[in-house]
């Protein structure tokens, strides 16, 4: 009987995990012993999935919109990073116990660090959900000075709190000009149409990230682009953190290259 490995989320038929990791296990020849998955949870029925996970001898499972955080109290246990983080998006299954895991801040770290030194760079950070806390949590560490921008100024000033950083109301987004990368964390960006920031305020000197991976060019992306910006893709958070994810599954070292050429095409 195959291995199941399962994304879960609401909704999830943007998924592109299942995609690249049932490639890499047909690249490494376990495709016949590993499977990837992806399920629709409604709010209702999450615990009722957790529960699943165990009874069904499910070995890893990926959690994105928008469980990271209210997930983390039907675990057995929790990583250090993701304690801290406060949000968990890979949960992994041994001998029935639960251990949630965050790949999500190396993921957004690793794909911003192949463009620019952070260190000492100003970040705008809009949103102050689950992978905002992870990027908030990655861009600490590695000495940049962020600023959060956030809808529900609540929400933003209790990240900002727990990170020891600056927020404010997404009403002052001309604040953004001043910075030198501007990260969009929220799923605004899956409607081909919307962008959490005016063009007007986009310079040719910003790197632009959007976590967002489908659509791959989101309106903020193209924008930047427009305007001669440096671009961050959500797809290359989503490879790195998969990377993470894969070697938390299976115990092997992940065929990266195969996992980019599948999500590139």
């Amino acid at each position: 009987m195959k291995k199941i490995c399962l994304s879960i989320g609401y909704p999830i038929k943007h998924s592109l995990s299942p995609l690249m990791h049932n490639a890499a296990f047909k690249k490494l020849g376990i495709d016949d012993q590993f499977i990837y998955l992806s399920a629709e949870v409604k709010p209702e029925n999450l615990k009722m999935a957790i529960e699943g996970m165990k009874g069904f001898d499910i070995k890893g499972m990926s959690v994105t919109i928008p469980y990271k955080q209210v997930i983390m109290k039907y675990l057995d246990k929790i990583d250090k990073d993701a304690e801290t983080i406060g949000a968990v998006n890979t949960i992994v299954n041994k001998d029935g116990k639960l251990t949630g895991y965050n790949t999500d801040w190396t993921g957004a770290l690793t794909a911003l660090e192949k463009r620019v030194k952070l260190k000492g760079k100003k970040v705008a950070l809009i949103g102050a959900g689950g992978a905002a806390r992870a990027i908030v949590y990655g861009l600490t560490k590695k000495g940049a000075i962020i600023k959060i921008f956030n809808r529900s100024i609540d929400k933003a000033k209790q990240l900002a709190k727990a990170f020891r950083c600056e927020y404010t109301d997404l009403k002052y987004l001309d604040e953004i000009v001043k910075m030198d990368i501007i990260i969009n964390a929220t799923s605004v960006g899956m409607n081909k149409d919307k962008s959490p920031i005016d063009k007007k305020f986009l310079r040719e000197n910003h790197i632009i990230f959007d976590v967002v991976y489908s659509p791959k060019e989101t309106k903020l992306i193209r924008e930047a682009k427009q305007k001669g910006a440096k671009i961050v893709y959500g797809y290359e958070m989503l490879l790195y953190q998969g990377i993470a994810q894969f070697e938390l599954y299976t115990g092997m070292k992940a065929p990266s290259e195969t996992m980019r050429k599948t999500l590139e095409d």
